[in-house]
């Protein structure tokens, strides 16, 4: 990279030292720093008296601020607006940066890439749990600078790109919204009317248990609460099991986590998790097709009222007491307006995950985008 220079970073940062002295009725914001150059934050608001400490460092806005403890992982960044004046402790080494010669925003996103990560680690020393960064040796690291004006390229170049998956973020939470909305509002009319049937008589329960084989692999499925699906657990291995019940799941089935399911934790069973097991703590129930579908059933279950009589089946004091029944669960009555409005719902429910799924991959792209750009704009790193 042409007109670029070998800079220590001592001769473009300064260390700041602000010591305040703390007023206990006085309110103090603090400042925290997340991992992996995801930000300066706040911590929270506090009064002076519930600082452990006489006196703290001041923050100012546009200084390069680092955690010692964490800098190896990331922790670092510019402090924001609207923490100027904000408090931290001594673990958290501020500087100024010298604009003649670094923009702030170049800074910003030179301490987002990699290279920068690698070298305070190489700043920073001590037992596994005890590591620091040491700031003489941080501030005579070297890095790679060109001028302003092509700092100034750069940094307008990747905010345009930053702004971009804001943005595009921002767009999917807004679609995401209407979706739900939308699917919301026209399953309340579907369901306004409709006739009301145990879940014993359209969705019954059905238990397959499995007869361990020694020799045999049993793949395990899990489910997430809040409605979040099924996932892959490790397999099992039949000549390792003692105690446990295994009951195989089918393609269709409504799964059910009996201890986690007040809080939502059912899914649908889909294709890929045909004929893998659940553990006893599973329960599945099987859709009559005649008289409804396992996602029109799905849905009204994850709505509040469904919750609601998931959780009255559900009867104990704490999460882990908290135990969906098996009459409780046949006991629990649902909407079953005619099946060729209920598969029409699922369409709608299908194009709406569709449309998840498109801005779900639009967005992994914007964000693959930064790291790109990245690497091209700081290729030389150090």
């Amino acid at each position: 990279m042409i007109g670029w220079q070998a800079v220590a970073l001592g001769d473009v940062l300064t260390r700041a030292s602000d010591w305040v002295a703390l007023d206990p009725d006085a309110d103090y914001k603090q400042v925290t720093i997340r991992l992996w150059g995801k930000g300066v934050v706040l911590r929270g608001a506090v009064k002076g008296s519930a600082i452990a400490a006489k006196q703290q460092l001041r923050v100012k806005s546009g200084q390069f601020i680092m955690s010692k403890i964490d800098a190896r992982n990331g922790a670092f960044g510019l402090v924001p607006d609207d923490l100027d004046a904000a408090v931290v402790s001594q673990d958290f080494p501020m500087f100024s940066i010298d604009e003649k010669r670094m923009l702030p925003g170049f800074m910003a996103w030179m301490s987002k890439t990699d290279w920068f990560v690698a070298l305070c680690r190489a700043a920073s020393e001590g037992s596994t749990n005890r590591v620091r960064l040491k700031e003489d040796r941080f501030l005579a690291q070297s890095v790679q600078l060109p001028s302003v004006e092509e700092q100034l390229r750069i940094v307008m170049h990747l905010d345009k790109a930053a702004s971009l998956l804001e943005n595009g973020q921002r767009r999917a939470e807004e679609v995401e919204n209407e979706l739900k909305a939308t699917l919301s509002k026209t399953f309340s009319c579907l369901i306004a009317h409709a006739p009301r049937a145990k879940m014993r008589d359209v969705a019954p329960l059905v238990r397959r248990q499995v007869a361990i084989d020694l020799d045999k692999k049993y793949p395990e499925l899990g489910v997430r609460s809040f409605g979040r699906g099924l996932f892959v657990k490790p397999t099992l291995v039949g000549s390792e099991l003692t105690w446990q019940k295994l009951f195989l799941i089918k393609n269709g089935d409504l799964v059910f986590s009996n201890i986690k399911a007040w809080e939502g934790a059912f899914a649908v069973a889909r294709s890929e998790h045909d004929e893998k097991v659940g553990s006893h703590r599973y329960l599945t129930c099987v859709v009559d097709p005649s008289k409804t579908t396992p996602d029109f059933l799905f849905f009204y279950l994850q709505t509040q009222e469904g919750l609601e009589q998931i959780q009255a089946a559900s009867p104990g004091s704490a999460d882990r007491n908290r135990t969906l029944g098996q009459t409780g669960l046949e006991e629990i009555e649902v909407p079953v307006p005619p099946l060729a409005r209920q598969q029409w719902f699922d369409g709608l429910q299908t194009k709406a995950a569709d449309m998840r799924t498109r801005n779900k991959e639009a967005e992994a792209e914007l964000r693959l985008l930064i790291p790109s750009m990245l690497h091209r704009a700081f290729r030389k790193g150090f």
